[in-house]
């Protein structure tokens, strides 16, 4: 979710949101125009991308009105804004008109910083909308809209929930409002499955999990789905590496609690259990062979072969045989 700082009245004179991922900048967008109607229903609100605001346009959206009326001013792409327009806009920072909230959706970085810190010193209302690039961002995010939205989740089903979706956050928070709508009681591992089974059946973690588990056929068939479904290779690439290392780290670890080896191994408790399941039987010696066939199918994707299914086929029929050969001396 998006982070604010301790000033979090929607309603303060300049509210800044800073980051790359959409929806977190429409929320905070939504947020200010919803307290602003709140407030005064005849709101007036001009959203206006970068180009639109032009040298003289700002103040002639801020100046008095015979009517005193509330408005909301919403500039996107701000680090995109023409030097003599910046210089508006820092002027404006100075002395705010009353009954009109600024909004400035800034990317961050270097480009347009000048704005960025002249808004900061002027003690705008600031909301972080980082891009969420880390599984384990859009883990956190799939808690917080369930939390948000008053239900209960169990973390095996907001992983689930997050490998059938992907990386898109108006999807996933979609996905999430559909299940606290439709499903009464804790929504689960089985209740995810039940409604996005296509989906989640062409994750690339559900590739990495069939492989490793030795289910050659089940794993094919889940990578061909996943590939027909435009998952990308490098990221089946990704899943297998991953799937291979958790089974290779559990397998060298001190016997323990799922509790403890969580904290030594950086997984949840749950995967602990998952993946210890996985391990049973896997000799070190399994572990480097199935790492090789990642890294070669690694390779293969990335432009060193020619047909990037093939080797992807390649190294899950590897991997599963490596797992089926668990046990055996």
């Amino acid at each position: 979710m998006a982070r604010k700082n301790a000033s979090d009245d929607p309603l303060a004179p300049v509210t800044l949101a800073v980051g790359q991922e959409d929806l977190l900048l429409d929320r905070a967008v939504r947020e200010v125009v919803a307290a602003a109607k709140a407030a005064d229903a005849d709101t007036d609100v001009r959203d206006l991308s970068s180009d639109q605001l032009q040298p003289g346009t700002l103040a002639e959206l801020t100046s008095p009105s015979l009517f005193a009326e509330r408005k909301v001013v919403v500039v996107r792409n701000a680090q995109d804004l023409s030097a003599d327009t910046v210089k508006d806009v820092k002027a404006y920072l100075g002395a705010p008109a009353e009954e009109i909230t600024l909004v400035l959706l800034h990317a961050g970085g270097a480009k347009g910083k000048g704005l960025l810190d002249a808004a900061r010193k002027a003690g705008a209302r600031e909301v972080a909308c980082p891009k969420m690039t880390k599984p384990a961002d859009r883990l956190a995010f799939v808690r917080g809209e369930f939390r948000t939205a008053g239900r209960s989740a169990t973390p095996e089903a907001c992983q689930t929930l997050v490998d059938a979706i992907g990386s898109d956050l108006r999807e996933l928070a979609s996905a999430v409002s559909q299940l606290a709508a439709d499903v009464e009681g804790t929504i689960d591992e089985e209740v995810v499955g039940r409604y996005y089974t296509g989906r989640a059946e062409a994750s690339s973690f559900t590739v990495a999990d069939r492989a490793v588990e030795g289910r050659v056929a089940d794993a094919l068939e889940a990578l061909r789905w996943s590939l027909s479904t435009g998952v990308a290779p490098v990221l089946i690439t990704s899943a297998l590496a991953q799937g291979v290392r958790a089974i290779g780290k559990l397998s060298a670890a001190r016997g323990g609690r799922p509790a403890d080896l969580a904290r030594e191994l950086g997984m949840p408790p749950w995967k602990i259990d998952r993946v210890r399941q996985q391990a049973r039987g896997w000799t070190p010696d399994g572990v480097a062979v199935a790492l090789r066939a990642v890294a070669e199918a690694d390779a293969g994707v990335k432009g060193a072969g020619d047909d990037p299914e093939y080797a992807l086929e390649k190294a899950v029929v590897t991997i599963a045989r490596a797992a089926r050969s668990r046990g055996r001396a």
